[in-house]
């Protein structure tokens, strides 16, 4: 048993910051680092790849609709040609810091809305698609198992990855509840690192509603903007170690 465990990093902007990156780094196997449209700026993303390159994680380009005062978090229509440009243009800009690190960008995964979106909306999933063909064909696309974003980057021939998400709530379909309903985040530290264990091991989660769902996926996310998000990747890491799990990048 082999899973990946990723955290969104980079999450600021000029002097404000978000997510504890040094900390986090020091954990995951992969970081999805914000570039510049819903968080991050030039120099936090040279930043967090020199990181990322020194300690061996893998970087990931965390694309987003254009909206840094929403966090990428708001519903947005954005013309699939525009947003195939943006979304080269975020990853080209991640890429030349990876390579300043000597490194270079692994995959891709939408943030926020724009996640959220292209599970469903199939015209949203083939732009991004498109996005990543322009900027780096043949990178591999992080996403939820079953969406239209799998479905439109496995008619490119790119690879996909499947990905849970350890502190989200689950609907009875496989889908995230959407953030603005109650308890769409999970909070207790412990049903975290329980639900880790069970995705990892047993390829479920339970849904908000009780049902356990099958949930098989290469990849695990726990959040970097959540309170404390580097201790509960500590713990959750340790966890799955104890339950037989081994934690390294998705090949």
């Amino acid at each position: 048993m082999t899973i990946d465990l990723n955290a969104d990093l980079g999450e600021g902007f000029g002097r404000w910051t978000l997510t504890d990156d040094d900390a986090l780094l020091s954990v995951v196997t992969s970081a999805n680092i914000a570039c510049g449209f819903h968080a991050g700026d030039p120099s936090t993303m040279r930043r967090v790849c020199e990181l990322a390159a020194e300690r061996g994680v893998r970087i990931g380009a965390q694309v987003s609709y254009r909206d840094l005062a929403g966090f990428g978090r708001r519903a947005m229509d954005v013309p699939p040609d525009e947003l195939a440009d943006e979304v080269a243009y975020q990853i080209g800009a991640l890429q030349a810091f990876a390579r300043g690190a000597g490194a270079r960008v692994a995959y891709v995964k939408p943030h926020g809305a724009l996640y959220n979106r292209t599970v469903h909306d199939e015209e949203q999933a083939e732009a991004v698609v498109r996005g990543v063909g322009l900027a780096a064909p043949g990178l591999p696309v992080l996403g939820l198992p079953g969406s239209r974003l799998h479905e439109a980057a496995g008619r490119a021939e790119l690879p996909v990855v499947a990905e849970a998400f350890a502190d989200r709530a689950y609907t009875p379909h496989g889908t995230l509840v959407p953030r603005r309903e109650p308890d769409a985040v999970v909070h207790d530290p412990e049903a975290v690192v329980r639900r880790s264990v069970t995705i990892a091991r047993d390829g479920e989660v339970t849904a908000r509603t009780g049902d356990r769902i099958r949930l098989r996926a290469r990849s695990l996310c726990v959040h970097g903007d959540t309170s404390g998000a580097a201790d509960l990747a500590r713990r959750v890491r340790t966890a799955l170690r104890a339950a037989g799990v081994r934690v390294e990048a998705f090949a």
